[in-house]
Order: structure tokens, then sequence, then C-alpha cells
């Protein structure tokens, strides 16, 4: 049994895409997952999942989406290893574990030609950012709604992904090793 961690990409947001956490649930569960719980409204479940391959389920619920609800979900899944790895890697632990300063933008997999020149130009005087392996970490003290890099970093870096602040990626971790526990 593996503890898992769905996240998706651009549901509920600004009156689009929805879909209800209480209906991603029921969705995960007929694909196989089980003790599900789900963390906001943007689209963030935990799970205990019993089968070997993930990347299927990935798909599979991806196509769920689009079937019951007419639009395209980018869904990126982690196994509870992988999270720890994210939070263990953090560059900047300085911005503390309740920061909204801090994101990690979670790509699909790992940029070949990052531009991280372009990348740098774009950052202000406030901002730091890493890329380690599939992980974008951007600290952003003034928010990232008003930051150039934040709003090029997917189109930069080549490969699709989806953002979480700090405190949810904190959360989540939080939730999974209880689901492990229990």
């Amino acid at each position: 049994m593996k503890t898992c961690i769905a996240l998706l990409r651009g549901i509920n947001v600004g009156g689009h895409h929805a879909l209800p956490m209480k209906d991603l649930a029921v969705m995960l569960e007929e694909l196989g997952a089980r003790q599900i719980k789900t963390y906001i409204q943007s689209g963030n479940a935990v799970f205990v999942w019993s089968r070997k391959d993930t990347s299927r389920l990935a798909t599979d619920l991806r196509a769920e989406i689009k079937k019951r609800r007419g639009f395209d979900a980018h869904v990126l899944l982690l196994e509870l290893e992988g999270l720890e790895r994210v939070i263990q890697q953090n560059p900047f632990p300085e911005a503390g574990a309740d920061s909204k300063a801090l994101h990690a933008g979670f790509l699909v997999a790992v940029p070949v030609s990052p531009e991280l020149k372009a990348l740098e130009s774009l950052k202000s005087t406030s901002e730091r950012f890493r890329l380690i392996d599939s992980v974008f970490y951007l600290y952003a003290p003034e928010g990232v709604g008003r930051s150039k890099l934040a709003a090029r970093a997917e189109k930069l870096l080549g490969v699709p992904m989806t953002d979480r602040n700090w405190r949810t990626v904190c959360m989540l971790l939080k939730m999974a090793q209880e689901l492990k526990r229990s």
C-alpha cells in the first residue's frame, strides 16, 4: 500500500473548471483509491493506493474529469516519499513552514533545457528561486500575484507545472503522514 498525493492544476479558479472536492474523492474511489482526504478547493487529495502503477491512475483520473466535467485537468501524482523529499530539499528554510511567500512548483518532468538566465532576469530584488529536479522553488515575499518570475516560470522551464504555497505543501505532508500511520 502506498500513500499518495494528487495535485490537480487549474481547477476551481475564478469560477472556471469547477470540480467539487467531494466529486474528486468519488472519482478517486471509483478508480481504486482508498481513505481519501481532500484539502482546500484547489485540487489536493491524499489517499492510499494498493496498485503498483500510479502513472496509470493519473491518466485515468484525467480522463474521468474530462468525461464527467467536460474539461482537461492536469493531474500530478506523488508518493509520500516524494513529498518528503520536496520538503527536505527546500533551499529556503528561513521562509518557515507556514509561509505563503514560499512556493513549490511541481513539474511533470525534469526540464531538459530550462531558461534559467531568462528566469534570473525576471526576478525582483526580493525574489529567489531554485530548480531542483522536478520542483521549482520560488521565494516571493511580495507575493506571486505581482511576480513576473512566477507568471513566466512554467513557459521558461518548458514543462507543465502546478504550484502550491508552502503552507499547503506542509499540510499535505501532514495529512499523508497521518494517513500512513492509520
